[in-house]
């Protein structure tokens, strides 16, 4: 199998299809997510105890610095509580619910509610290189396994201006996912793969 039976323009109709597909079967609001932490809304803020788990406190602290971060910009509510004026309660605005995604993990012994939000979608405007690459699978498996590395360039639509007025903010708190602004361009890479039957997939992309 060689690059040519894969060019350029069919995995740029790919690329693109992966992330409408992501969009389809997770009902994203974006294809950039802050994640805010485990909460089930309206909530209240819950003091770290000394009997927490350790994923309940990492939890509790990273609320207490996404939940007035977003309160700021205004996809959350933030009220003190009467009579203990360290603790606010929190609700979801409508502009928030707008662009907030929720996924609910029923798995283990206490339901998690993770809560993200989301914005702005890739457009994919050129794939500019692909790297192939083939290794002979271990003793035991029934055929070799292909690998392509993509690389494209794409502008991102949809960007709202809660995210342009709070680009800094967001920056700061959220250090490895810069601000994608509308009119500029940006280059990403994707990992595809060849199993059998010729079969080209990519599954790296996951939510």
């Amino acid at each position: 199998m060689g690059c040519d039976i894969y060019n350029k323009e069919e995995f740029k109709q790919r690329i693109q299809e992966v992330y409408e597909n992501v969009h389809a079967n997770t009902k994203l609001r974006g294809d950039f997510c802050y994640y805010i932490g485990d909460v089930k809304f309206p909530y209240t803020d819950e003091p770290v105890l000394e009997d927490n788990i350790q994923w309940d406190i990492w939890n509790k602290r990273k609320l207490s610095k996404t939940l007035p971060l977003f309160a700021d910009i205004g996809l959350l509510t933030r009220e003190p509580v009467d009579g203990h004026p360290e603790l606010y309660h929190y609700e979801v605005t409508e502009l928030g619910e707008k662009y907030r995604y929720q996924d609910i993990d029923r798995r283990g012994s206490r339901t998690k509610y993770e809560n993200s939000f989301c914005y702005g979608q890739i457009v994919v405007e050129s794939v500019t290189d692909v790297e192939k690459n083939e290794y002979t699978r271990a003793k035991g498996y029934s055929y070799n396994k292909t690998n392509f590395y993509v690389y494209y360039n794409y502008h991102v639509i949809n960007v709202p201006d809660w995210v342009l007025n709070s680009k800094n903010k967001l920056n700061a708190r959220y250090k490895q996912i810069t601000v994608r602004l509308p009119e500029k361009n940006y280059r990403d890479v994707l990992k595809f793969y060849v199993a059998k039957g010729d079969k080209l997939y990519q599954n790296s992309i996951i939510v």
